[in-house]
């Protein structure tokens, strides 16, 4: 597995393109801006984009939906809650107020347990609700892509709409705590000490997940 962590676009969202050496397929996982830069990532890479992914719909992650689809006819993946709000005229208020692009509905939505095949491998979606409705993780082999469900030492916001702490924090424990303690953590965003983090070490230093709140 073929793992490249970007920091993209003016909310610096980190967007991960993941590849298969095997079969040369990739997902993009939330692209946050620098469509450009993706894509000739995955050019150099010898990489054919099949997924876009979103671990959630708000506008930082979703911005780069259009132009990626364009230039390689991926699909585009949202779990089905937040593949609701995004077709509402609240979510393109919110795209609106913060001047960036809208992103078109999904081309397929997922739920909890659905696997997406990439080669070798597959990204199992796990539902992760708190930061939105339809926040999702997705676990590869040892590796785990968190969006803005839990970051290095701290978790997601709740204070947007449809957010909510006790749903976050059940989220985490029902989901995240179980996984093998080596599992590599590849967060949506920046936050902490590191760029990436292990389920172990968020355990014994975070308090979000290791329930000291």
């Amino acid at each position: 597995m073929q793992i490249t962590q970007l920091t993209t676009g003016t909310m610096q969202v980190f967007c991960y393109l993941i590849g298969c050496p095997a079969s040369r397929h990739a997902a993009v996982i939330d692209p946050g801006g620098d469509e450009e830069k993706i894509l000739a990532i995955a050019a150099a890479a010898g990489m054919t984009i099949r997924w876009i992914v979103n671990t959630h719909g708000h506008p930082d992650h979703t911005l780069g939906n259009a132009r990626l689809r364009e230039a390689t006819g991926a699909a585009i993946v949202m779990h089905v809650d937040d593949a609701r709000w995004i077709t509402t005229p609240e979510a393109g208020a919110a795209f609106a107020s913060m001047g960036l692009p809208f992103s078109p509905p999904p081309d397929r939505t997922v739920t909890d347990g659905e696997v997406l095949p990439l080669g070798e491998f597959g990204l199992t979606v796990l539902h992760t609700p708190g930061h939105s409705p339809g926040s999702i993780c997705l676990l590869a082999p040892g590796n785990l892509f968190t969006g803005d469900s839990l970051f290095v030492g701290a978790a997601g916001r709740v204070d947007l709409p449809g957010g909510s702490f006790e749903t976050l924090m059940a989220s985490l424990a029902a989901k995240l705590l179980p996984l093998p303690d080596d599992t590599v953590i590849w967060p949506g965003h920046d936050y902490g000490d590191t760029p990436t983090s292990t389920i172990g070490i968020e355990k014994q230093q975070n308090p979000y997940l290791g329930g000291e709140w």
